[in-house]
């Protein structure tokens, strides 16, 4: 009897260390839970702030333009490589005037052929030229690798702009660059450009080879090829220097149609003039 009394004592306690036992468990259970999820909250959080602050990087990317946050007079701020933009002593364009009478060397034209590869990249409409086409200057050689557009023109004649300018812009084999300016003003419609215009892409856009066109730069060119040179910079950044820039004295004409078919597309893009300095300006007064 008292071995029987004694069996259901051990049950019973065995019984109750159980229950105690499990509701002792039970609350570390909860604890892991709660604090796994907010592991999880915080990881997601971080996630999220992480994202949020590539996005505002994302916002805060400034790209260089004609106008805004963008615009010319910000264009050494926005990018330590584009600091000439902000700080060079010898920049373009410039306001051609007073420029001293010079008989200088006459630009020997060598231009081929080219396939119209053609690309609007946002700031202009450029023609990339086929490899073989240059000029000589002086004895040096520059190979011509493009030309491209602005409206109204960069550089100034006696303070006044006219409606527009193309670029032909060369290089030599050892690195320098060398760029002919030719002013454009409003006239009669030029039939050089035609096929130019014809297919300029209305948007931005990779280089396109138009099939079955070719083009030759010496066509753009008016037949007095006398110059205006002085030593400046590309006109868009990074603004690089040392470029010997030769602006031709004679203008060609486009019609106001033709010209306002590209400033449609782009509006203004033209730098204003920049400071000349102590730089020379002189005039070909040669005949050529």
């Amino acid at each position: 009897m008292l071995f029987r009394k004694l069996s259901l004592f051990c049950i019973l306690f065995g019984l109750i260390s159980m229950a105690a036992c499990n509701q002792a468990a039970s609350p570390d259970t909860d604890t892991s839970d709660e604090s796994a999820e907010a592991q999880n909250e915080e990881e997601m959080g971080e996630s999220n702030d992480a994202e949020e602050a590539q996005e505002d990087d994302t916002h805060d990317v400034v790209h260089w333009g004609y106008e805004g946050e963008g615009g010319p007079q910000h264009w050494g701020e926005i990018d330590p490589a584009y600091e000439l933009c902000g700080t060079g002593m010898a920049q373009s364009p410039i306001d051609i005037s007073a420029a001293a009478p010079e008989d200088l060397v006459d630009i020997a034209f060598n231009y081929s052929n080219t396939a119209v590869n053609i690309i609007n990249n946002g700031h202009t409409v450029q023609v990339n030229y086929d490899q073989g086409s240059s000029i000589e200057v002086n004895g040096k050689v520059y190979n011509l690798l493009q030309f491209h557009f602005h409206s109204p023109s960069e550089h100034e004649l006696d303070g006044n702009l006219t409606t527009a300018e193309m670029h032909l812009v060369h290089q030599s084999d050892d690195g320098a660059y060398a760029v002919v300016g030719v002013m454009i003003t409003e006239g009669d419609e030029n039939p050089a450009f035609a096929d130019i215009w014809a297919n300029m892409p209305d948007e931005e856009s990779d280089v396109e080879t138009i099939e079955g066109l070719a083009i030759n730069a010496l066509s753009l060119l008016p037949e007095t090829r006398t110059y205006y040179h002085y030593a400046g910079s590309f006109t868009t950044p990074p603004c690089t220097e040392g470029v010997n820039w030769m602006v031709l004295t004679t203008p060609i004409a486009m019609s106001s149609e033709q010209i306002n078919a590209f400033h449609d597309l782009f509006g203004d893009n033209n730098r204003p003039v920049q400071p000349i300095h102590d730089r020379d300006l002189v005039e070909d007064t040669s005949t050529n």
